[in-house]
This record gives C-alpha cells, structure tokens and sequence, in this order.
C-alpha cells in the first residue's frame, strides 16, 4: 500500500524531472535544427544532379537553379546494363557479406564470452592484436590470392571485410553483459548443445547488437570498391560491384573532358558533359539504396548504441 510519503516521493521526483515549457521548446528548436543539417546535404546534392550545367556555370550550386535536367541520370543510364548488373552485384555481395560477417563475428564473440572457455584470454589477445597492428596489404593481398585462391571470385569482395576484430570485441562484451548465464545453464540442464543455445537462445535476445553490426557491415559492403580494384581483373568486368562502376564511369568522363581537344568534332557534344551534375548523379545513385535500408535498422540500432559501453 502506498503511504504519504512515497507518494511525496514520487510527486517529487516528476517535479524535478519535469522540464520547463521554454526549455522544451528550444530543446525542439536544437533538434530540428539538427536534423536539418543532416537531410539538406542530400537535398541540395539531388538539386544539384538536376541542374544545368549551364546554371553550374553561371551561379554554382544553389538550391534554386536557373534549369533543370535530367541529363546527368541519363547519361548515367546510357551504361544501364553494366551499372544494372553491377547493381545486382552489389545488393548481392551486400547481402551475403552481411549474413557472412554477422555469422562470423557473433559465434566468435559468443564463444569469447564464454567464461567456461579455457583460450579465452589466448584468443582475446590474438584478436585484439590486429586491432593495433595490422598485417598490411601485400600480406593480404598475397594470402587472397596465392593461398586462398580467391581472385576473380565473389569471395575475394566478401571475405577480406566479413570479419572485423572490432565487432567481435563489441558482441563479446554484449553478450558478457547481457545474456544471462542462468538462462545458458537452464537450457543445458534440458539437455541443449552449444548449437541450440546460440541459434534459438542467444541471437533471438540478441538483436539490437546484431542490427547494429549488420549496418556497420552493410555499409562497408555497400561502398566497397577496393576490392574489386585488387582481385577482380578487367576479364571478368560483369563482377564488379556499383561502386567501382560509378568510380569507372567518372573516370571516363573526366577523361573525355580533358581530352576533349585531341578529339575533334566527335568532342563537340562531350565538352559540354554535365560533369558537376553526373558526380552528384553518382551520389545520389550510391548513397540513396543504402540510406533507404537505416529505418529498418533503426528500432534496434538505438538501443545497440551502447552496447560497447558496459565494461566486459
């Protein structure tokens, strides 16, 4: 039964949480001024992808263009079936990798967490290592493609970036803290191996960590084209992923646009390619796929935003 006194308690305790009508109003101010920051970047670079080149010219970027075209798309879609297949290829890299790198570092991460482990310390330190010392490049380069066999495959865009010291650090601490040992020894005492604990009881308890791993991952998938560039050679063009595509198309035009005098007459529309406006086409064609994906991530990538922060 609540007494006068916990019910002053109480009553004091909104009092003091409470915040003052003005306060709240510029809280909301601070915020929306925020949020604006973040969303008018990508407006004015859609604007700018449909401006003329002309208007470019004349007043540089504006959020209000003397013309609009959408030239700079088409000139883009003019290769729509290498940039549609490498889109293909990017979505698909995209998805596996995830899938991949979400498989990869929780099992590591759980098995870490584990103190009945006995190599717990062991492997801890030699995946901590790379965290301060990295092999570098030739050593990779050279473990991908003379040890692995791995060039002109898919598996050279999904493996090198799958796995990452640093997410299996932040779901080891996740599940340290928050997968109750109770629960692990329940399921045990019913006769459930490792297997049936980690898929049917530590990952379901474990989203927010896993969604906001996979839109690390995701991302790092997404705008990969670094890999493509060291193990995907110019015979196999129809496995590049989009963003080395677009990385290629840019090149090409700012090629012609250099060159455009040793060309002559067949220049004589190239030299006036809409660069500024393609490189923000190219933009907007890069970043518009994966921005679109973040609310679905979002539910659970707020409240995975500290789960780094708990001391293991």
């Amino acid at each position: 039964m609540t007494t006068q006194r916990d019910r002053k308690q109480m009553e004091g305790f909104h009092k003091n949480n409470r915040i003052p009508v003005p306060v709240n109003v510029i809280f909301s101010c601070v915020f929306i001024f925020l949020a604006a920051i973040c969303v008018l970047p990508l407006i004015f670079v859609i604007i700018i992808s449909l401006s003329t080149e002309e208007s470019i010219q004349r007043i540089g970027y504006s959020f209000f263009p003397q013309g609009w075209t959408g030239f700079a798309y088409e000139y883009v879609m003019n290769s729509s079936e290498t940039v549609g297949r490498a889109f293909l290829v990017s979505i698909g890299v995209t998805v596996t990798g995830t899938i991949f790198g979400l498989m990869m570092n929780s099992s590591m991460g759980y098995v870490l967490s584990r103190a009945s482990f006995k190599l717990k310390k062991h492997y801890t330190m030699i995946i901590f290592i790379p965290m301060l010392f990295s092999g570098g490049l030739v050593a990779s380069y050279m473990v991908i493609t003379q040890f692995l066999g791995l060039t002109n495959t898919y598996g050279a865009l999904i493996l090198p970036i799958g796995v990452t010291p640093f997410y299996i650090i932040i779901l080891r601490t996740f599940f340290q803290t928050t997968v109750p040992d109770s629960i692990i020894e329940s399921v045990k005492v019913d006769g459930g191996n490792q297997f049936l604990i980690f898929f049917r009881i530590v990952l379901p308890i474990s989203l927010p960590a896993l969604a906001t791993i996979g839109l690390f991952l995701s991302f790092a998938y997404w705008n990969d084209w670094f890999m493509a560039l060291l193990y995907i050679r110019s015979t196999h063009m129809q496995m590049y992923p989009l963003q080395y595509v677009l990385i290629s198309i840019e090149r090409n035009m700012d090629f012609l646009l250099r060159n455009a005098e040793f060309f002559g007459a067949a220049m004589d529309g190239g030299a006036r390619l809409p660069a500024e406006a393609v490189r923000m086409a190219l933009v907007v064609i890069a970043v518009l796929p994966i921005a679109c994906s973040y609310p679905f991530f979002q539910r659970y990538f707020i409240s995975g935003l500290t789960i780094g922060a708990v001391k293991g």
